[in-house]
């Protein structure tokens, strides 16, 4: 990706709160990634993981405390003029005043943005067109954050951000935003999103990073973080059999394995060469593998992964440490 494609770039980014020395604290440590334009980049972490400070410094809601970032070519904080107006931010709570309905609420929004499209434009992409008279402090949680997402979409965004967009949502408007974002971004919109929802993540990024306290502990296409963790085949040995009596799983590319009772599950980096072996064994052997799972790994496997063995490598730095 060259420079002029970069439409989102940082580098070795870092956040601090509270004042520098004894009592800080770093929420974003050294983070670099780049967007490219049309592309949909997906920030996913635990809680406190830095998510929201990071998306807030890209956004030029505060200075980083060392290292750049560049949106659309520009200083987000210092030359905000040149990104607001090309830039759509819908952030976890909106905090529109309760007492106007949905349609001035939208207006109001729309007076202080250049290019605005139709107030009733934005709301029919959000499903809100029948709403247009409801005040907002009436509306339900899902319908307030499909309000959020308009008044982000009102300026015709060439860079949208989007914190949590379908918190509150029941599947069908989960479903209804994730195709409205499919069609921003293959009308060239560049969506940078953060997500708790794994399953959201797979069904729309193009890549995505993974943070854990600050840094990036995994990043590429949900392929590619999906590949570097494990498979795994389960079953329940024949009557009769012990896992002994399984044809040698090294040469299989099993990794390991664990047993309990008659119940084996084992791991795999090489799931078809993997269970090729066990099934021409069992049908030579004349037994049924019962209860066979033969289950590629997911993003939240690969999540829970990465977030257990960060955990691990801190209690053992801080073990020594001690």
């Amino acid at each position: 990706m060259t420079s002029n494609e970069r439409v989102i770039d940082v580098t070795d980014l870092r956040r601090v709160y509270g004042d520098t020395g004894r009592g800080s604290f770093e929420a974003v440590r050294g983070v670099s990634f780049s967007v490219g334009r049309g592309e949909l980049f997906a920030l996913l972490g635990t809680n406190g993981a830095g998510k929201t400070s990071t998306v807030e410094l890209l956004e030029g809601l505060a200075a980083p405390a060392g290292g750049r970032v560049r949106v659309l070519g520009h200083d987000p904080r210092t030359e905000r003029d040149a990104v607001r107006p090309r830039i759509g931010v819908m952030l976890q709570e909106g905090g529109f005043p309760g007492e106007l309905n949905v349609a001035e609420t939208v207006r109001m929004w729309a007076g202080c943005t250049s290019g605005a499209r139709p107030a009733g434009e934005a709301l029919e992409m959000v499903g809100l067109g029948g709403r247009t008279r409801v005040r907002v402090k009436q509306l339900s949680g899902g319908e307030k954050r499909r309000l959020d997402l308009a008044l982000a979409l009102i300026g015709r965004p060439e860079v949208l951000f989007l914190d949590e967009p379908t918190t509150g949502l029941d599947a069908e408007g989960r479903q209804d935003t994730w195709e409205l974002v499919r069609r921003l971004r293959a009308d060239g919109t560049t969506v940078l999103l953060t997500t708790h929802y794994l399953e959201e993540a797979e069904e729309l990024a193009d890549r995505l990073a993974i943070l854990h306290e600050g840094r990036i502990a995994a990043e590429g296409t949900v392929a590619e973080v999906v590949a570097a963790q494990p498979a795994h085949i389960s079953f329940d040995l024949p009557d009769g059999y012990l896992l002994g009596d399984l044809p040698p799983l090294g040469p299989l590319g099993v990794t390991g394995h664990t047993v309990e009772g008659q119940s084996v599950r084992l791991r795999t980096g090489e799931l078809q060469r993997a269970a090729t072996g066990l099934l021409v064994w069992a049908r030579d052997a004349g037994v049924e593998l019962r209860r066979l799972d033969v289950r590629g790994a997911s993003l939240e496997e690969a999540f829970l992964r990465i977030a257990r063995d960060a955990r691990q490598e801190q209690t053992h730095e801080e073990a020594v440490a001690v």
